[in-house]
């Protein structure tokens, strides 16, 4: 069976929820160029989002685009597509990530379009969570969410959690003195009320959740010392269910398949009634994301901290339009 040609509405509803994946400070750091003729849609780094003090090798940036072409991916299957992918297709152009034929044979993958409807419904939950356990299926399920995209999901025993929010207040620090890190944080958060005309990109105030009470917890705070006025202060939970996301291998394709991994996580703990928060705050400092590792895994690299749990929806933060993104050649 081949796939019709994509319509323009069609390409339109793919990007758009390929473009509702997350990034690092949702910098949205994503190009697509359709070749109509070849039924190719192509992804491209836009090294103008890149965050050069907190991603300089840019693995970030490789990691919200991965998770940008899972949810394609996963829109495609809900069309009746069966896309094929090619990594990094162009060694001579290493800002082309990805090139993706939409008209490709066979069935669907039934298995991602299931997860489509939980696309619009994921969203970065910087609140306090409960401290209801999740249930041993749902953590199994994540786990082989991760493993189908080449990576590992770990969750890590209660010693290491709190060396891991230990670690997240060694990095706040680290970052309180560096004005370079923490032009590049305010850059891109506003603390602002959000309008019609605001920008369509960074985090909202909205979306940066409650100031806290208490001990450490795996959530950045995006205020960066600033005053937020009407920003109100919880507790969070003492005990978050954290799970380290890493791959055997740290180049460029490799973080490509980490944001596949972490998008199909995501989703998949949407779709089971979960709120997901992500921090790569340890991750930004050499010596700390080398001791973020669990030593019982096995796991070589990691590429990110998530919290899971039951709590609020996190606020949606704005998403460019896909005229910005989108070209049609």
């Amino acid at each position: 069976m081949t796939a019709p040609d994509v319509d323009a509405n069609a390409l339109t509803a793919l990007v758009a929820d390929a473009t509702a994946a997350p990034s690092q400070h949702n910098a949205q750091p994503w190009r697509f160029r359709h070749l109509a003729a070849e039924g190719v849609l192509r992804l491209y780094a836009d090294e103008s989002r890149a965050l050069p003090r907190i991603d300089p090798d840019r693995r970030g940036l490789h990691m919200g685009c991965g998770a940008a072409l899972f949810n394609l991916r996963v829109a495609a299957a809900a069309a009746g597509r069966a896309p094929v992918v090619r990594l990094l297709p162009d060694p001579a152009d290493p800002a082309l990530l990805a090139e993706v034929a939409l008209n490709g044979t066979g069935p669907p993958d039934q298995a991602l379009a299931a997860l489509h409807p939980a696309i619009p419904r994921r969203h970065s939950s910087r609140h306090p969570f409960s401290e209801r356990p999740i249930p041993a299926g749902l953590r199994e399920d994540m786990c082989e969410a991760a493993g189908a995209e080449g990576a590992q999901l770990v969750f890590p025993g209660a010693w290491h959690v709190q060396e891991l929010l230990e670690l997240v207040q060694d990095a706040e620090g680290r970052e309180a003195l560096d004005p370079g890190l923490r032009a590049e944080v305010i850059r891109w958060t506003r603390t602002g009320p959000a309008d019609d005309r605001g920008p369509s990109d960074g985090i909202p105030v909205e979306a940066f959740g409650p100031g806290r009470y208490g001990p450490a917890t795996p959530v950045r705070d995006f205020a960066a010392g600033r005053p937020v006025p009407g920003r109100g202060w919880a507790v969070f939970e003492r005990n978050p269910q954290i799970a380290l996301l890493g791959t055997g291998h740290d180049g460029p394709a490799d973080w490509l398949r980490a944001g596949q991994a972490l998008e199909r996580v995501l989703l998949t703990a949407t779709a089971g009634g979960l709120v997901t928060s992500m921090t790569s705050q340890t991750l930004e400092w050499p010596e700390l994301r080398w001791v973020t590792r669990d030593p019982s895994s096995g796991m070589a690299h990691v590429q990110m901290v998530i919290r899971f749990g039951y709590g609020p929806e996190g606020s949606p933060s704005p998403r460019r339009p896909v005229p910005e993104v989108l070209d049609v050649v």
